[in-house]
């Protein structure tokens, strides 16, 4: 992880590989923002016009690098840029922040320390600029023959560092809260990216639940694991159903933080396909290479429980981790088969390849015994929320209007896309079976609303609840901008966090 450091030294003191500002896009070419002051009179005021000449315009994740010029106690300054000017009396973006520290600290993968000289006009700038750094600065190496050696032989280079903030007050209350929430939130952020990447050879429904259980043991939570046994045992036919093909048996990993002065308790439910060939129904070449990254939604759970822990938030939270490996054999569920769910009902399963509804129907329905005060699911559901929303913006469904728009609100408030979705009750008649009580499938159109109202037949009676369908951000192949690296991203990990925060305060709507 890399270390964060708030610095009262200014930009043309502090020592460091490289010293960051930020640029924004003025009507007529770039315009310094606020924090480079310093470094522009380095270049006699003419730091704009540097850039312009170099080509930068100020917008959104640019970066330009500039050898520094005499005064600086750095060699290389980096213009990373944030997007439109401001309107009077109007602040950056904490999402433009955000993205900005976190392009900056990718293009300076390799250095030891950095300074950052970006604008921060309150506490919020801060989280958002430590977050944005923390976040942006992640590799995922581990694969690749050790860090140091990769990196000597033209491999990956290692992340930056250090990242020093400088304008942040390492003694005002409110500057150094901000700097550890962010330390906390990125850490486990990074945390539920690790899991996401981990190849599944090696991140199975056992070792998956051996890390929740060491890392309970580490933080001071309560963590239970269901083997394979014991979830036949229970009747958990959905996990059951859809592991039972492989040779890596399920797991119901029950982890959960408790506060003496909590008055709310939450329940996070995240799906866990560990990898997902589709099972009998077999997916077709080229959707099965990334399907480790099925698991996304039970890392996030994960991870925002932790945080929530390291945090000492005053709220209850339990989450619940489906894990469950999803494979063809002889042994596997069959189109046709009927599953006898936790709560009693039978499922008709049409196609396999919609298991992960399967395996959180069993985890909902448990977790709703707890009777908490909301639910949150999040999985990576269905490739119908992709075509509707794409690959960067999650999907929000729920069975109370405010619920969903709260946490609609929260999402975009931590920089998390999201989009309210509705649950159509006439869609639920196409998952009507002539042989059990529900099929796992319905009409194809609408079918990531379908899946939703799928498992709000498994939600208790009066419990409040929202399910995001996180397929579309979850896992980004395609190049890395603003501080999302290629791969695993740790998607609703912020916005569970900050729903533990809002619930914990009472300020939620």
């Amino acid at each position: 992880m890399t270390a964060l450091t708030l610095s009262t030294a200014g930009a043309a003191t502090l020592r460091a590989d490289a010293l960051v500002v930020g640029v924004a896009k003025g009507p007529k070419g770039p315009v310094v923002a606020p924090g480079a002051e310093a470094v522009d009179n380095a270049y006699d005021g003419k730091l704009a016009a540097v850039l312009d000449a170099m080509g930068a315009s100020g917008a959104e994740g640019e970066t330009t690098k500039l050898p520094a010029p005499d005064g600086l106690k750095v060699p290389v300054v980096l213009a990373v840029g944030l997007g439109p000017v401001p309107g009077d009396e109007e602040s950056y973006d904490e999402e433009a922040l955000r993205r900005a520290a976190g392009a900056a600290a990718r293009a300076l993968h390799g250095s030891k320390k950095a300074a950052f000289a970006l604008p921060l006009e309150d506490a919020s700038a801060v989280t958002a600029v430590a977050e944005g750094a923390l976040l942006g600065a992640y590799a995922f190496t581990t694969y690749q023959g050790g860090e140091k050696k990769a990196a000597k032989n033209g491999g990956p280079k290692l992340p930056l560092a250090e990242v020093a903030l400088l304008g942040a007050k390492p003694r005002d209350k409110e500057h150094k809260a901000a700097a550890e929430r962010a330390v906390v939130v990125a850490s486990e952020v990074n945390t539920a990216r690790d899991l996401i990447n981990t190849p599944p050879n090696d991140l199975t429904p056992a070792s998956f639940a051996a890390i929740a259980s060491a890392t309970g043991k580490e933080h001071g939570l309560k963590v239970q694991v269901l083997d394979e046994k014991a979830l036949v045992k229970g009747g958990y036919g959905g996990i059951m159903g859809v592991g039972k093909g492989s040779e890596n048996p399920p797991r119901l990993v029950k982890i959960a933080y408790t506060h003496p002065d909590a008055e709310k308790h939450l329940a996070f439910v995240g799906k866990g396909i560990t990898y997902d060939s589709g099972g009998i129904s077999l997916k077709p070449a080229g959707h099965n290479e990334t399907m480790k990254c099925d698991m996304s939604g039970a890392a996030a759970v994960f991870a925002a429980v932790v945080a929530v822990a390291r945090l000492g938030l005053a709220v209850n939270v339990t989450g619940w981790l489906a894990l469950a490996e999803n494979m063809p054999s002889g042994s596997a569920t069959r189109p046709g088969d009927v599953l006898r769910m936790y709560s009693g009902k039978t499922v008709e399963v049409l196609n396999t390849d919609a298991e992960g509804r399967l395996v959180l129907a069993d985890a909902l329905t448990k977790a709703s015994e707890e009777n908490p005060d909301a639910i949150v699911d999040v999985a990576t559901l269905t490739g119908a929320m992709v075509l509707a929303l794409g690959h960067r913006t999650f999907g929000i469904m729920a069975n109370d209007d405010a619920f969903r728009t709260s946490v609609h609100e929260i999402a975009e408030e931590v920089g998390e896309a999201s989009w309210p979705m509705p649950l159509p009750a006439d869609l639920r008649k196409g998952m009507d079976s002539p042989t059990a009580d529900i099929a796992n499938m319905g009409e194809r159109m609408g079918g990531g609303l379908v899946a939703g109202l799928f498992l709000q037949e498994f939600i208790g009676d009066g419990i409040t609840w929202a399910h995001l369908d996180i397929a579309g951000p979850a896992f980004h192949e395609g190049a890395p901008y603003g501080y999302t690296p290629k791969g695993g991203t740790g998607s609703s990990v912020r916005t569970l966090v900050r729903l533990a925060e809002r619930t914990a305060t009472g300020d939620l709507g």
